[in-house]
């Protein structure tokens, strides 16, 4: 792997990102997949076209093939991007049936669970964890393997679904976690993690620009998914080389939009209410009504996000009980931060009228 490598892959998917986007929102205005506001949805503009998440996928299979044209003698991609390959294009495809049409709860679900055994299949998965203090590893049994690492694909894929509510604000995220993500590959010495990840950076970046407040077009849920997918399964890239509490390290680079996912869930169970039903209480509709734009919201999310991203990059570096002393005192923060912001009350909400509409419709802008 060479610097020419890293860098060709980034800019190719940059900039076959950047060309398609104006391409892919025409076609979608064609065939119809625009947004429409209604009482639940921050966005107010009319017609803004859907499936953004085409260009992304475009941009981030050139940045792949790029990578494998550099170094296939050099890295062995393996059956691993076999995986990524299919899994993505079936969530890809699954999102713009739903921007298009429109899919319920289970028929999302169960093919959210195919992608992610596609993915076990082909390879990714979480086997282990590591004993911080002894460096034992603990090896799971084959059922615990295809139980965790589907609960974690799904988990994650579906977290920056909820988390796509204001313009610009998941791909944003997405790509400052995917650059964190990258960063631990690399420091694991993780070639295929690295290009997997470079690629991606490099078509959320040149998405973002469309995207950012005001959007010009959405992701959609075709890229909310396929973002989070790829994203779940970067995570596993560089897990298998972190040794110390294994998978804590992705998870704190995960952890704003998997908060806001734990979050919704346990204020949906005490409301009594579906956890698939959608509300106005994510962290993004919070910070929008404190901030008061759209703008110094997602800087806010993206701020916070970036912390989360350093504190796991520096856990990559800690040992024992260092390690659990730092792990203790992360968590104990982010509760203090979350009740400071008003993010733990998750009890009924003053203004939570029951809503008809459903979590799967998307959280759009």
């Amino acid at each position: 792997m060479t610097i020419w490598s890293i860098t060709s892959a980034f800019l190719m998917a940059l900039a076959a990102t950047a060309l398609a986007t104006p391409i892919v929102a025409r076609l979608a205005r064609a065939v119809g997949a625009i947004d429409r506001p209604d009482e639940r949805k921050v966005n107010r503009r009319p017609d803004i076209p859907l499936m953004g998440g085409f260009a992304v996928a475009l941009g981030f299979f050139v940045g792949l093939a790029v990578a494998i044209l550099f170094t296939a003698e050099e890295v062995g991609f393996g059956p691993h991007m076999s995986g990524l390959l299919l899994g993505g294009l079936l969530v890809l495809n699954l999102g713009a049936f739903d921007d298009l049409r429109g899919l319920g709860a289970l028929p999302k679900l169960a093919v959210q669970i195919l992608a992610a055994a596609i993915a076990i299949y082909f390879g990714f998965q979480i086997d282990h964890l590591t004993d911080p203090f002894s460096r034992q590893v603990w090896y799971f049994p084959t059922w615990l393997v295809w139980v965790t690492t589907t609960l974690w694909i799904v988990l994650v894929t579906n977290s920056i679904n909820l988390m796509d509510g204001l313009d610009g604000l998941a791909s944003g995220v997405a790509a400052i976690i995917a650059a964190t993500l990258t960063l631990i590959a690399w420091q694991g010495n993780h070639v295929s993690g690295v290009l997997v990840g470079v690629a991606l950076v490099g078509a959320l970046l040149g998405f973002l620009p469309y995207n950012f407040p005001p959007a010009r077009i959405f992701v959609g849920d075709t890229g909310a998914l396929f973002i989070g997918y790829s994203l779940s399964l970067l995570a596993l890239e560089g897990y298998q080389r972190v040794t110390l509490l294994t998978f804590i390290v992705p998870l704190l680079a995960l952890a704003v939009p998997l908060i806001d996912t734990l979050l919704s869930i346990l204020r949906r169970m005490r409301r009594r209410t579906n956890i698939m039903q959608a509300d106005r209480h994510h962290i993004h509709h919070r910070l929008l009504e404190s901030a008061g734009s759209q703008r110094s919201a997602v800087f806010s999310i993206y701020f916070l996000t970036a912390c989360f991203c350093i504190i796991a990059v520096s856990f990559t570096r800690l040992e024992g009980y260092a390690a659990i002393v730092f792990l203790g005192a992360v968590g104990l923060l982010t509760l203090r931060l979350l009740r400071n912001l008003g993010f733990i009350d998750i009890g009924e909400p003053k203004d939570s009228a029951p809503r008809a509409a459903t979590e799967v419709e998307g959280e759009t802008k």
